[in-house]
C-alpha cells in the first residue's frame, strides 16, 4: 500500500471487484459462470455506466468517479450504509490522498482519560486508536486479554495479538468470527487513512504470519464494532462472557473507548469480580 493516488485507484477497484463477486446474480441470467458473482458488464448496466468505464474503475485507472457514480455503484453492489461509506471513502483517496504528516502523528491519550479507565475498577476497559492500535487500558483489562501498554510501540496492535499470539487463539472462544471482525475494522482504517506506511507495513506483517489474514484482508469486508458479546476462556478463572460497548471518544479523531461489562448475577459475573479482584491484588 504505497503513498499515492495511483495505489488508492488500485484499492478502489480491488474493493469493487471483491464485492462484485459477492452477489449473487438474479435467476435466469445466464447458464454457466466460470467465477462467482455479477459480471462486470452486469454491474455497469445496474450502475448506468458503459462496461468500458466500470472496467477502468476496476483497473484503477480512472481516477474520479463522481458521488452520483458512487451512489449507483453501491447500489448495484448490495453495498450496506458502512460499505458506502467505505466505498465513499477509497474514492476520495484516489484523488487526494493525505499527506504523510498527518498520518503519521502519534495519537495520544488525554490525562483525563487514562483516569477514568482506572475508575473502572469493576469494569475491564481500553481505548483503540489507528491500526487496531491500544493507546491506553485498564488493569482489568490487561489481565483479561493482554498487557498491552506493557509492549514496545508499535506491537500493540490487537490484530498483531490476535493472529500472531498463541494466547489470543486460546482466549477468544469464538476466535474466527472476532479476528475476522477485527480485518473489517482495519480494512476500514485503510479506507479513511490511505497511504498509511504504518498500517501497509502491518498488513504486510499480518499477512506472511497469518493464511487467515490472508484471506479475510482479500474478500474486502468492512466492519465497524460498536456492541456485541465476546466470549472468553480465562486460565484463572474459567469461561466469562463480556457485553462490550464502543464509544467514540469527543474530540479525538480515531480514538475509540471500549467498556465491557456481564450480565449481573451470572456465573460471568461473578468471575469477572474474582478476577477484578487479583487485578487489585497485583496492583498493590
Amino acid at each position: 500500500m504505497t503513498v499515492g493516488g495511483e495505489r488508492s485507484g488500485i484499492e478502489l477497484g480491488e474493493f469493487l471487484k471483491a464485492r462484485r463477486a459477492l452477489v449473487s446474480p438474479v435467476a435466469g441470467a445466464g447458464a454457466r459462470r466460470r467465477v462467482p458473482g455479477l459480471r462486470r458488464e452486469e454491474v455497469a448496466a445496474a450502475a448506468g455506466v458503459s462496461t468500458d468505464y466500470y472496467t477502468r474503475l476496476e483497473q484503477g485507472r480512472h481516477k474520479r468517479p463522481s458521488e452520483s457514480v458512487l451512489h449507483s455503484l453501491a447500489t448495484a453492489l448490495q453495498l450496506d450504509e458502512l460499505a458506502t461509506r467505505h466505498l465513499f471513502d477509497l474514492a476520495r483517496s484516489v484523488s487526494a490522498p493525505r499527506s504523510a504528516a498527518a498520518r503519521d502523528t502519534v495519537q495520544r491519550v488525554r490525562p483525563s482519560l487514562h483516569r477514568l479507565l482506572d475508575s473502572f475498577t469493576e469494569h475491564p476497559a481500553f481505548v483503540r486508536g489507528r491500526r487496531t492500535e491500544v493507546l491506553a487500558m485498564n488493569r482489568l483489562a490487561a489481565l483479561l486479554l493482554t498487557d498491552f501498554p506493557a509492549k514496545p510501540a508499535r506491537r500493540r496492535s490487537l490484530l498483531q495479538w490476535a493472529f500472531l499470539d498463541p494466547v489470543a487463539r486460546d482466549r477468544y472462544v469464538d476466535w474466527a468470527k472476532i479476528a475476522a471482525s477485527m480485518v473489517g475494522t482495519l480494512r476500514l482504517d485503510a479506507g479513511r487513512h490511505p497511504g498509511d506506511p504504518l498500517l501497509a507495513r502491518l498488513v504486510e506483517e499480518l499477512s506472511e504470519g497469518s493464511d487467515e489474514f490472508r484471506m479475510w484482508w482479500a474478500d474486502h469486508r468492512v466492519v465497524e464494532r460498536r456492541d456485541g458479546v465476546k466470549r472468553l476462556d480465562h486460565p484463572l478463572v474459567g469461561r466469562i462472557d463480556v457485553y462490550y460497548e464502543a464509544l467514540d471518544v469527543t474530540g479525538e479523531a480515531d480514538q475509540t473507548l471500549f467498556v465491557y461489562t456481564t450480565e449481573p448475577g451470572s456465573v460471568s459475573r461473578s468471575r469477572l469480580a474474582e478476577l477484578a479482584a487479583i487485578a487489585r491484588g497485583q496492583g498493590t
